[in-house]
């Protein structure tokens, strides 16, 4: 489903541990970490396609899950002209977005990366709230920024400010283009799961 104006409507998902670290994952067979995200069926509302690709990329059902929050309307952004098919008959440009925060209230065991047959990723780890705007991929770094400030304040009420500092200095960094250190807090043991081989 694209819409006139070549985006594919998608929710994506930040799910997020009390102590304020959200869920960061890495494409199967690709270098590139991100969210949980995907497209929206025609039949299907946000939070019906949320709930689905939460299943299908994480394993996770709703009651493993609380929702915190959602962005207001669409977030959208471009395909690089590399990604862009155009030979397919309708061209998609871009994903338009809404993004949900969910408090993650389950065990990691409930965590599953292989339940379908193309599995999204084959690796995943807990970050620090702000980490990801450094180290997805370019293109997605506006509507992460736009979804994550957006989404603070509902994490904030979790996980207590110092987990989730003001978003202005991740901002300033990534608008001046200087990158503040950040840290990856790994979980080894809990990185690889469902029989996946390591890296």
């Amino acid at each position: 489903m694209i819409d006139p104006d070549g985006y594919r409507p998608n929710v994506g998902i930040v799910l997020m541990q009390p102590d304020g670290r959200v869920f960061w994952a890495r494409r199967v067979r690709r270098d590139g970490w991100q969210f949980p995200q995907g497209g929206m069926n025609t039949d299907e509302t946000p939070l019906e396609a949320m709930y689905r690709e939460l299943r299908e990329e994480t394993g996770l059902l709703p009651e493993h899950v609380a929702v915190l929050g959602v962005t207001p309307g669409w977030l959208r952004y471009r395909l690089p002209q590399r990604a862009i098919r155009r030979n397919d008959r309708v061209i998609c440009i871009g994903q338009k977005q809404v993004w949900f925060l969910l408090q993650f209230t389950g065990a990691e065991s409930d965590l599953r990366l292989d339940l379908t047959d193309k599995p999204e990723f084959d690796h995943w780890r807990w970050v620090d709230f702000w980490y990801p705007l450094e180290h997805v991929v370019t293109f997605k770094r506006g509507v992460y920024a736009s979804a994550l400030r957006h989404l603070a304040p509902f994490a904030r009420q979790i996980a207590g400010a110092l987990a989730i500092p003001n978003a202005q200095v991740e901002t300033r960094a990534l608008g001046a283009g200087r990158h503040r250190p950040q840290r990856a807090r790994h979980r080894p043991a809990g990185g690889i799961k469902s029989g996946q081989g390591p890296d």
